[in-house]
């Protein structure tokens, strides 16, 4: 992924970015299931990739976003939108494999549409985040990753 602009030195933006980097390669594994035609497998990855992108978006929706959409109120608005997309294919998954014969095509395009998400936060938001965000701000998105990683170590509900 991008290293151009520095952003990724910024703990919070690293850390995003790291998450980025694990759902690709889950999205890869997801591809290699599909190839051999292994619904399973591509549903447990499913539930793999949806592990890593819940906290990550509660960071991005409740951090980050919320600060950048004040000078990019159209951009944030379709990644929150994406975001409701990518997590409904996702969550067809969350208890079982889907039934649905369409759900490995469904899942497939999805994944295609978290690869253009995935450029589209790492080559315009981090870096425009990089440069327009105040201390109170990133303070704000490091808040968001503590609650995330709190909500994300906490047991499941019963």
């Amino acid at each position: 992924m991008c290293e151009y602009c520095g952003c990724q030195s910024v703990a919070a933006i690293g850390e995003l970015t790291r998450e980025h980097d694990a759902v690709v390669a889950l999205v890869s594994r997801v591809r290699e299931a599909r190839r051999d035609a292994d619904v399973p497998r591509m549903a447990g990855l499913a539930r793999e990739i949806a592990r890593v992108l819940g906290p990550h978006t509660q960071v991005e929706e409740l951090g980050l976003f919320p600060a950048m959409a004040v000078e990019f109120p159209g951009h944030i608005a379709a990644l929150e939108a994406e975001h409701r997309t990518i997590e409904a294919v996702l969550d067809e998954a969350a208890d079982t494999v889907p039934a649905d014969p369409a759900w490995p095509g469904r899942l497939m395009d999805v994944l295609a549409l978290l690869r253009e998400h995935i450029l589209k936060e790492q080559d315009g938001v981090f870096p425009a985040a990089l440069a327009t965000l105040s201390t109170e701000q990133w303070e704000a998105v490091e808040a968001a990753r503590a609650r995330a990683g709190a909500a994300a170590a906490a047991p499941p509900a019963a």
